[in-house]
Order: C-alpha cells, then sequence, then structure tokens
C-alpha cells in the first residue's frame, strides 16, 4: 500500500514488537494480474532465518517504493506475511511484522465507513476511493512465532484491512464499483511508464 502526502511533522514511533528487520534486497514488485497475487497465501509454518530475511526484503523494497504497507505476496512470495510502517489519525506511527493475520472489523453501530482514497504498489500510480471501516484489529504472529496484535484507526485501519486482503488474495480493486476500477485502471495506465517492471529495485542500484 503506498505512503500518502507527507506531512512536515515527523509521527511519533511505536514498536510494540521492536523494530523491523533490517539489511534486506529491494526486490520488484509484483503486478496485479500474477496468480500469486490472486490466491489466499500459505500459512506461515516455520519461524526461522529464511522467515526473517524474506521480512527483511519486504521491509527494504515497501520503504524504497514509498509504501506504508506490502504483503509477501507483492514481492512473489506465497506466504502469509505482511509489514508495515504506518500512521494513524493522530499520527502516531507503528511497525510490525504480522504472520497468518486474522482481521477483526467493528460490526453493528461501532461500524464507521471511512471512504478515502486508497493505491497499492502492485498497481502503482492510481487511487481510488474505498470504503473500508474507520477501525480494524489484526491478530497474528511475529518473525519469532510469538503471538502479535496490532489496532488503530485512519490511515493504520486501512492498511491493516489492505495487507490482510493481500494475504486472502483480494486485492482492493475487488472492492470497487466496475466504474470505480475502470477509473483506476486508466490512472495506472497513465503513469505506467513511471514505474517499470523491476520498480522498485532499479531505483535502489
Amino acid at each position: 500500500m503506498p505512503d500518502e502526502p507527507v506531512t512536515d511533522v515527523q509521527p511519533d514511533l511505536h514498536t510494540p514488537y521492536g523494530s523491523l528487520p533490517e539489511g534486506g534486497t529491494v526486490r520488484a514488485i509484483t503486478r496485479w494480474g500474477t496468480p500469486v497475487m490472486h490466491r489466499a497465501q500459505q500459512q506461515v509454518t516455520s519461524y526461522d532465518d529464511a522467515l526473517r530475511a524474506l521480512a527483511a526484503d519486504m521491509v527494504a523494497t515497501m520503504y524504497a517504493a514509498d509504501g506504508v504497507g506490502l504483503a509477501a505476496c507483492q514481492i512473489g512470495e506465497d506466504v502469509a506475511m505482511f509489514v508495515f510502517d504506518c500512521p494513524d489519525d493522530e499520527g502516531r506511527r507503528t511497525v510490525g511484522v504480522v504472520c497468518n493475520p486474522v482481521l477483526t472489523l467493528p460490526e453493528g453501530r461501532e461500524r464507521r465507513l471511512d471512504d478515502d482514497d486508497e493505491g497499492c504498489l502492485s498497481f502503482p500510480g492510481s487511487f481510488e476511493p474505498c470504503p473500508r471501516p474507520d477501525w480494524a484489529r489484526v491478530d497474528g504472529f511475529g518473525l519469532d512465532g510469538e503471538p502479535v496484535t496490532f489496532e488503530g484507526d485512519g490511515l493504520l485501519a486501512r492498511c491493516l484491512q489492505h495487507e490482510t486482503d493481500h494475504t486472502l488474495g483480494t486485492v482492493f480493486g475487488d472492492r470497487l464499483s466496475a466504474k470505480s476500477r475502470k477509473r483506476l485502471t486508466k490512472k495506472h495506465d497513465a503513469a505506467a511508464e513511471d514505474y517499470p517492471p523491476t520498480w522498485p529495485a532499479d531505483e535502489s542500484a
């Protein structure tokens, strides 16, 4: 999921389960239409060095693409995991890694929709309004297999929903009307030359 416009104020950083893994390699981002993007991802069963190395690559790629979240399938890996570094409505930035995420959303009177713009690093250069609940919680496991929970509002709520969707084989375009998806595709196509197939790996060399 791409970042929103940067403000002059640096948000507070919240690291409830430690900092994100470092030292990864920036990879090309996998695009919509690739089969791995449109099927449920394999559950994580081994919390080992290979998983940590994959997460480090995901973090490096997310930052190189100016994103606030990235799922493993977005670098072509069939693994139910995502990383994120995203602010909430109060500007507090939360970072984390979630394996095998389970999403909880408000119901009944507590459910309020946020109709802000949404984009996807795997369909770069385009945004469209996508209604989603304005609060979300994700439960899962960290890189050591320990239980983790993240929750929040604003862009963080949208990010948690967007990235969990990726682990289930859903892209946010699946949630749009035909008319909105047509507009999204037109914007994407107009920006295509700014995002070559190797992006963002080619820009980090």
